[in-house]
């Protein structure tokens, strides 16, 4: 980072001089909600401030270091907000805020006194916090930016107790787990315990699994070729092997200084939107089943919904035919293709290492990556 900054930048360029270049002349509120939308979302966790401290709406206690007084002269958190409950009400608003700030003096000061003043708390993240609540009444709090001083520095459980029990929102928001440094992965309503947090196992508590489709960055990179970015394949990988374990996830994407989505970053969205369109019976509202991934076909994972089974097929088996090693048919067993265009019944039987299921032919089939079956009276196979 420091080499690019000295080959891009004047010698004197400090980071307060970002403010005035980002400008948001394209953003487009309803463009945005739009893609959302169209990505097949059913959360959006906007960035309400990160860690440079600038507030992406016009905070109190953030002066002249906001989107309102520099930069955009836009509130760009009440924007998004008044898009989706305008014209996608059926995706709920969130936000993502760090409490700590790389250069506030104040928080500088509480740092260098091992956190026993917390001035910057009481007077600039606490109060951002509770202007974000009462203000936007977000029903998702992604807080970030925790892990240098534990809760009691943050006073998280006093505004916890606020934001349940209180707060305009007490009956509808969750949080995630990052409010000091032993936190996460501990307390939450969602653990995200690290960045791109993804065990690829079951696990006991709710959770999310916070990925980017730029493989390197979390915001935007304007070197950054085609290659480092995740291929539609990926990211479907990415959905199935969260999903199957019970998280959630969340699709970070990176917007530019004047305010779009990068065009394969949206492409992106849109493709995944795309495939849920005709598989999202298979995630939506669905839990893990008894099995996770098939133990005998790699790429396959698993999730349930009553007495339906799905299996996400990552790659189109050899000669059309997939063996599973966890699944074990009965008398009751039928087994269809989602996108198959013709929803026949396919053809099973036992093998040697498992239930082989012949697949239909591929130009009947709508989807392009990713293949879910349909299995309902089948059961989960012994270990073999």
């Amino acid at each position: 980072y420091v080499d690019f900054m000295n080959e891009n930048y004047r010698p004197d360029f400090t980071y307060q001089d970002f403010g005035p270049m980002f400008t948001t002349e394209f953003f487009n509120a309803e463009d945005w909600a739009s893609i959302f939308n169209a990505a097949g979302a059913n959360y959006v966790v906007l960035t309400s401030k990160h860690h440079e401290g600038f507030t992406n709406w016009p905070s109190k206690v953030s002066w002249n270091w906001n989107s309102m007084d520099l930069g955009p002269k836009r509130d760009l958190v009440g924007e998004l907000a008044t898009a989706l409950r305008e014209h996608q009400p059926h995706i709920h608003f969130g936000l993502y805020h760090s409490l700590y700030e790389w250069f506030n003096p104040l928080y500088l000061d509480d740092k260098a006194n091992g956190f026993q003043t917390n001035k910057f708390v009481e007077t600039k993240t606490m109060p951002e916090l509770i202007e974000l609540v009462n203000d936007y009444e977000p029903e998702v709090i992604w807080s970030d930016g925790d892990w240098e001083a534990q809760d009691w520095y943050w006073n998280s459980t006093v505004f916890l107790a606020w934001l349940f029990n209180e707060s305009p929102v007490k009956d509808t928001v969750v949080v995630n787990d990052r409010w000091g440094s032993e936190i996460p992965c501990h307390h939450g309503s969602y653990y995200t315990c690290s960045d791109r947090y993804n065990p690829g196992t079951l696990q006991p508590h709710k959770w999310e699994n916070a990925m980017t489709l730029d493989k390197s960055s979390w915001g935007y990179r304007r070197n950054a070729p085609s290659v480092d970015y995740l291929t539609i394949e990926e990211l479907l990988t990415t959905m199935a092997m969260t999903i199957s374990c019970g998280g959630n996830l969340l699709v970070n994407i990176g917007p530019t200084h004047d305010g779009m989505i990068p065009a394969l970053m949206e492409e992106r969205l849109r493709q995944m939107g795309e495939w849920l369109s005709i598989n999202g019976e298979a995630i939506y509202a669905s839990v893990p089943w008894a099995v996770q991934n098939d133990t005998f076909t790699p790429g396959v994972w698993f999730t349930s919904s009553g007495e339906t089974v799905y299996g996400i097929v990552l790659q189109w088996p050899e000669n059309d035919v997939l063996t599973l090693g966890s699944v074990k048919s009965t008398s009751m067993s039928s087994i269809t293709m989602i996108s198959d265009s013709a929803q026949q019944e396919l053809q099973i039987q036992d093998g040697s290492n498992g239930l082989e299921i012949s697949f239909p032919p591929k130009s009947a089939v709508s989807s392009q990556w990713a293949w879910v079956l349909k299995m309902v009276g089948i059961e989960a196979a012994a270990a073999r």
